[in-house]
């Protein structure tokens, strides 16, 4: 066995404790070394995973995977968590003193989605999202003087331990009636039972309620637009992504490995958990004045979106879905990341706080419109690739309606996020002079600029790797 390939995982763990070391004991001066020690740990644990990309291995007997699929979440996850580094250059600046403590927190949220794309236990799993979650718990009321930030903290405990509870029951339901935790043990003791058991349905509902609360899926979406508004902007765009690419990583694995729709057809109870989100999602975000409201809501419906290829559960669906998650990155980072310069110069993520950015910045006004753009899914835009895999793979399992549903409010969200567009070319602002961009942020940027349009324009190696990654479902 090659427990080499463990060292992504111990890696992000060990520069996790020595950033959170390094913050207690340097003086005040050094640091301001420890963003970068965490930035330059990052970037060689996900050097280390790239070249490890291709590798296998199954661990304990099925508990921990190391694959292709786990590979592919692990480099976004990193990508999301450096970009968002970058990017909070300034606002990191608000956090005082703790400023170490908070690198150190995102590094443990980090590893905690890490162990989630690769769990193959359920127990693994739980371990796995308990410390993404607890991570996030303490970064989104980091604020100290914020009352938003403390509400947002106290909401998302709150909510985050009873979805917890209702995922850990539902966990121990499908204990209960396979014998087992591993994902393939559940796999083989239910085919080899053949008939589906009240307590199972009972149990696989309860996950999937459990799971979309991660996801931000209709009706467990509540907690989403406080803790976005409330969270400190980095915080929120990492939460928006990585948190849920992770829950989809999760959800995906337990689907298509312990519970395929051979056994049980939860494919119709996802559908409409789906519709359900992209129009909910939708249809308020028209309302929203506050950008990260509106984002909030605009995540809403991309899980949404997301869950339509997971309906399919075919190549184009699956392929969509990491696809998706993956260009959802950029386009939200970069928009996160904008949002991120508003708030640090004027203060307010009000959409009024926008106005004349077009004049005052015209670098972030063309990275945020260009970024909306493709979460709308307009082409050439990375967002339309996505959006054409994930409809395609509805169509293909016969979704016709879903498709239609996805296209529909695709269309709709268009308006929302032209009104951001219109407050910054058209908005007149009370405040002159240009908006100084740090350097990294303005890397972030671009980093985020050019994924949006080369992932759009020229797909090809993405699709590609998506395909190897999902080969262990078909």
């Amino acid at each position: 066995m090659n427990y080499g390939l463990l060292t992504t995982e111990i890696l992000t763990a060990v520069l996790g404790l020595i950033v959170l070391i390094a913050g207690l004991l340097l003086p005040e001066r050094g640091k301001k070394a420890v963003g970068f020690l965490a930035v330059l740990g990052l970037t060689v644990i996900l050097a280390n995973v790239i070249l490890n990309f291709g590798h296998e291995a199954v661990f304990f007997n099925g508990v921990y995977q190391i694959d292709i699929y786990g590979n592919f979440f692990k480099v976004l996850f990193l990508c999301a968590a450096l970009l968002v580094f970058f990017m909070a250059s300034r606002y990191t600046e608000f956090f005082g003193q703790r400023k170490s403590e908070w690198f150190s927190f995102m590094i443990f949220a980090t590893l905690g989605m890490m162990v989630m794309a690769s769990a193959g236990d359920l127990i693994t799993l739980y371990v796995g999202l308990e410390l993404m979650t607890i991570s996030f718990y303490i970064l989104s009321a980091y604020l100290l003087n914020d009352g938003l930030s403390a509400e947002a903290g106290i909401k998302y405990l709150i909510m985050g331990a009873l979805s917890s509870a209702v995922l850990l029951f539902g966990m121990s339901l499908i204990y209960a009636a396979s014998g087992s935790t591993v994902f393939t043990e559940i796999y083989r003791t239910l085919s080899a039972a053949g008939n589906i058991q009240p307590v199972l349905v009972a149990g696989i509902v309860m996950m999937i309620a459990g799971l979309g609360f991660k996801i931000s899926a209709v009706p467990f979406h509540m907690w989403t637009p406080d803790i976005y508004q409330g969270a400190p902007t980095p915080v929120t765009a990492y939460l928006a992504v990585a948190s849920k690419a992770a829950g989809f990583a999760a959800l995906v694995r337990i689907l298509l490995v312990a519970l395929p729709l051979s056994l049980f057809n939860w494919s119709l109870a996802l559908a409409v958990l789906a519709a359900l989100t992209i129009v909910i999602g939708n249809l308020i975000a028209l309302a929203q004045k506050n950008v990260k409201r509106l984002l909030a809501y605009s995540s809403i419906a991309q899980a949404g979106y997301i869950l339509v290829g997971l309906v399919a559960a075919n190549s184009y669906g699956l392929k969509g879905v990491l696809f998706y998650a993956m260009l959802y990155v950029f386009s939200n980072v970069g928009a996160f990341a904008v949002t991120t310069m508003v708030e640090v110069e004027t203060g307010s993520t009000e959409l009024e706080a926008f106005n004349g950015l077009g004049q005052r910045a015209p670098m972030l006004a063309a990275v945020m419109t260009v970024c909306l753009l493709s979460l709308a899914g307009i082409p050439p835009l990375a967002g339309f690739a996505g959006k054409f895999y994930l409809f395609s793979g509805a169509i293909q399992a016969g979704y016709l309606w879903l498709a239609f549903v996805g296209l529909l409010m695709s269309m709709i969200s268009v308006y929302y996020y032209l009104i951001v567009a219109k407050a910054m070319y058209i908005g007149i602002s009370q405040k002159e002079g240009p908006i100084l961009v740090p350097l990294t942020a303005r890397l972030a940027l671009w980093v985020c600029l050019a994924g949006t349009l080369f992932i759009g324009l020229y797909p090809g190696p993405l699709s590609r790797i998506t395909e190897m990654a999902i080969g262990l479902f078909l």
